[in-house]
This record gives C-alpha cells, sequence and structure tokens, in this order.
C-alpha cells in the first residue's frame, strides 16, 4: 500500500481468542517509502492506549495530534524516552528524570494538552513546591523546559510559556551531611573491628567508605579482582546502580571519568578486607558483596542497617554517605591539599572538593592566618592592637561567609 501523504493512526482491540488486547499500528518502510502495518499484544486496554498513543508522538502523525492533541506529560515522556533510545543518557538517569516526571503526573495540569497551558499555571505548580529541595524543583521545571522547547521546536505551539516563568527558592533549609566526629568514629571503628561478621556483614563496606572515602556503589561494587594485596592498593572502575525499571546492575564507569581511581589501602583494616575476599571466595565473579539471595546487594539496604547500628550506639544524623564524608574531612584535618583529595575522591572537579569542605578547609585557614600574624608581631611589622581589630573582623567576614553557604 502506497504512502498517499496521510499517516494512519492505527487502532486498539480485544481479541478473545488470545484473551489480550491487541494495538495495530502503521510504520514507514525507508528502502520503498510504504506503510506497513504491524501488531502488539498486551495484557490490559491501558496499556495498549499508552503503546498506541507513543508511537503516534514519536512518528509526529499530524492527524493523530489534531484530534487528540498531545499532554504535557506525554510529551516528556517521550522526550527522556527518545534521550535513552540514543543513548544520551543513562537508565540511571533515565529513573531520575522519570522520578520527577511522576511527581509532575500527579498534579491534573499534566493531562492537560501544551497548547492549552499558560505561564500563570506553571508558575502556580512550580510555586506550590516550594516545601521541596532546590534540587527536586529545579530537576522538575527543567522537565517543563525541556517540553515547551521540544513543542516550539516541532512547531505544536508559537509561544514558550516558560518564558516567563521562574524558579522558585525552597523554603528547606538545607541541612549538609555530617561527617562523624572523631570519638564517634573511634567508637564505631572499634565496634566493627571486633564484631562478628555474622552480626555486621557489611562491617567491611563501613570501614572501606570511612577510611577510602568509597561512594556506597562503589563498594558493594568491589570484587577480590580488584584488590591488589601486593601494591596494597584497590581500584575503584565500576559501581552499583539502578536500571530503568529499578533492578540493582553492575555500571562499569567510562575510562575517561574521575571515579575511575586507585586508592590506597590503610594497615589497620588490610585484614579485614583479606577476611571479605576469602568469604567471597566462591562468589560469583568473586563478587566481596551479595545478599543471602546471591544477588548485588541493594545500597538502601546497607545504609539501612548502618543507620540501625547508629541508633544502637546513640549517635544520630548518620548515614553510608556521612562515612565518606568523615574520610574527606580527616584528610583536610591532616593537612592534605584539596587536589590530592579529588583525586582520592573521585571528584569530576577539584571545585566540589573546595565547596564539599569549604567550612573544615575555612576551619584551618583561620589556623594558618593566625600563623601569618603572629609572624607580624613577633617582626613588630604592624601593632598589637591594629592586628587584634583586622583579625576579629577577618574571622567574622569569613563565619558570615560559611553561613550564607549553609543557607544555600
Amino acid at each position: 500500500m502506497k504512502n498517499n501523504g496521510k499517516e494512519k493512526t492505527g487502532s486498539i482491540y480485544y481479541d478473545k481468542r488470545d484473551k489480550r488486547w491487541k494495538c495495530t499500528y502503521y510504520i514507514i518502510k525507508q528502502e520503498t517509502c510504504e506503510e506497513k502495518r504491524k501488531y502488539k499484544s498486551f495484557p490490559t486496554e491501558q496499556e495498549a492506549k499508552e503503546f498506541l498513543t507513543s508511537i503516534q508522538y514519536q512518528k509526529g502523525n499530524e492527524l493523530f495530534i489534531k484530534n487528540n492533541g498531545i499532554p504535557l506529560n506525554q510529551l516528556m515522556r517521550e522526550n527522556v524516552q527518545r534521550k535513552l533510545d540514543m543513548n544520551l543518557i543513562g537508565e540511571r538517569s533515565y529513573t531520575r528524570i522519570m522520578e520527577s516526571i511522576k511527581k509532575i503526573e500527579k498534579s491534573p495540569m499534566s493531562k492537560k494538552n501544551i497548547n492549552e497551558i499558560t505561564s500563570n499555571e506553571i508558575q502556580s505548580y512550580l510555586n506550590s513546591l516550594k516545601d521541596y529541595s532546590n534540587s527536586t524543583i529545579k530537576k522538575i521545571k527543567e522537565q517543563f523546559s525541556q517540553a515547551f522547547r521540544e513543542a516550539v521546536n516541532k512547531g505544536y505551539i508559537i509561544r514558550n510559556p516558560m518564558l516567563e516563568v521562574i524558579r522558585p527558592k525552597s523554603t528547606q533549609i538545607r541541612k549538609p551531611v555530617r561527617a562523624l566526629e572523631i570519638e564517634e568514629q573511634q567508637k564505631l571503628t572499634n565496634y566493627l573491628m571486633n564484631a562478628p561478621i555474622k552480626d555486621v556483614p557489611f562491617k567491611a563496606v563501613y570501614l572501606i567508605q570511612m577510611y577510602l572515602g568509597f561512594r556506597i556503589g562503589e563498594a558493594l561494587a568491589l570484587r577480590s579482582t580488584d584488590i591488589n594485596l601486593h601494591r596494597n592498593l584497590i581500584t575503584v572502575d565500576k559501581t552499583l546502580t539502578k536500571d530503568k525499571e529499578g533492578k540493582i546492575i553492575m555500571k562499569y564507569l567510562p575510562k575517561t571519568f574521575a571515579g575511575i581511581r586507585e586508592v590506597p589501602i590503610p594497615s589497620f583494616i588490610r585484614n579485614e578486607i583479606i577476611n571479605q575476599m576469602r568469604l567471597a571466595e566462591n562468589n560469583k565473579d568473586k563478587q566481596l558483596f551479595l545478599d543471602t539471595k546471591g544477588n548485588y546487594v541493594r545500597p538502601e539496604n546497607a545504609n539501612r542497617r548502618l543507620r540501625e547500628l547508629m541508633k544502637k550506639m546513640g549517635i544520630t544524623d548518620i548515614s553510608s554517605h556521612s562515612l565518606r564524608h568523615t574520610y574527606g574531612t580527616r584528610c583536610v584535618e591532616a593537612g592534605m591539599r584539596a587536589v590530592a583529595l579529588q583525586r582520592l575522591m573521585g571528584h569530576s572537579d577539584v571545585a566540589i572538593t573546595l565547596n564539599t569542605y569549604t567550612s573544615v578547609f575555612n576551619k584551618y585557614k583561620e589556623a594558618e592566618l593566625e600563623k601569618v600574624n603572629n609572624y607580624y608581631m613577633n617582626n613588630e611589622i604592624v601593632s598589637a592592637d591594629n592586628l587584634l581589630t583586622e583579625n576579629k573582623n577577618l574571622i567574622e567576614s569569613i563565619s558570615n561567609e560559611r553561613e550564607e553557604k549553609e543557607i544555600e
């Protein structure tokens, strides 16, 4: 059947024999420019409808769009699916974006056709999200922006309503990740070193995070083959993440990614790592950590077990990421330079390291300034009274700067 310039929209129907819903749709064969009919079956009518709708939007079927319009959420879903299909985003990014879209879909506005949505509606909706974090509000606004840019580019609408929309500021007070105090770290370390592994199955994970600075996904992804006991190094080149269905999968980091690194093993946890390697000897791929069913460990499960342990020890506001943050904090306190810490932590940019540990670096900045001030006084370059006033103003300035960053 030759294409006469009018694309068919397809249809759905219930097949009594197969007891399934069938979707009839059409594709254009590139070689012959002919329209070919295809079929696909689904267990429910709703799934069949959603599939047919997605096909028509992907094709940009003018007849279908004219008759049905384009709901905002459908355009958002098509955008993220296309990015995944083109390998512009990975499955983890896809999952995160879909989380934002599902939040948007709780609003009746998401089902409205894009040409019916006004700037005021979008602004009112975003204003209603002020109890969420700034990060969440930013991600949601980005989905609106991308959807309407696509709508303008394809000629579905003439004017972009997002041009007049302003992202509101969250009312949440940002709570920074807390590092363990030295006494707390001593208490946790002593407990982990002496606890039987049957009582704390992830104790090696927690020690690796606390003394090598690994992310929880990096620690749980480790295999015995990643550990070189002769060189006393652990190689980080993969992490556990989720696919678009929420399943835990192994992800190998690209060679250009800063997360790929070699980290020295502290001598005092070396035996704990060796013991874990022995336990993993018969594991598939010599995976260091598996759950009781032989599957990858879900990071949230390891994190939950840590919180339970911390609660018993009377230590609050601590997560698995706090252990990584504790490592970074101790490194700064020991005098490590930011560029060295960046490589050990796997940060993509030294600015991330500086911003993450601003308060710790500032604390030691004040101590270093005091050395300079003492030098001035000992050599009578300035008077003691002038120096005290100047030093007081400088410390107040640093404190104000720190408070502003914490509020942001």
